[in-house]
């Protein structure tokens, strides 16, 4: 089900996040995690990100605000995905190969 008709630019699969419709790897929660870790203005988001049009941040954030449950429940999952592997110490690809060829 896709809401466009309620919320241009954005589009949201039953079984997905609410995401871009032109870029659609970039998640609304993306948008808003700037908003609020930041306070980042939409004029802001946008200068910070250009390839992002002001009509595509402002449609975000109405979406947020009426959906606000949903867009922290996924930010929340995502910083606790976070805090759970640096808790475990692990380190990605990049990092493991720095290590092992660093000084001995």
């Amino acid at each position: 089900m896709q809401l466009t008709a309620a919320y241009p630019h954005i589009e949201k699969p039953s079984d997905a996040p609410a995401r871009l419709e032109r870029l659609p790897r970039i998640r609304v929660a993306q948008i808003i995690a700037d908003y609020i870790a930041w306070s980042w203005s939409p004029d802001d988001i946008c200068r910070n990100y250009p390839h992002l049009t002001p009509a595509e941040v402002h449609a975000a954030m109405l979406y947020y605000y009426d959906h606000r449950e949903e867009i922290d429940a996924e930010l929340h999952r995502e910083w606790q995905e976070y805090m759970d592997a640096r808790s475990q110490s692990i380190d990605s690809p990049v990092v493991a190969r720095l290590r092992s060829h660093g000084p001995s």
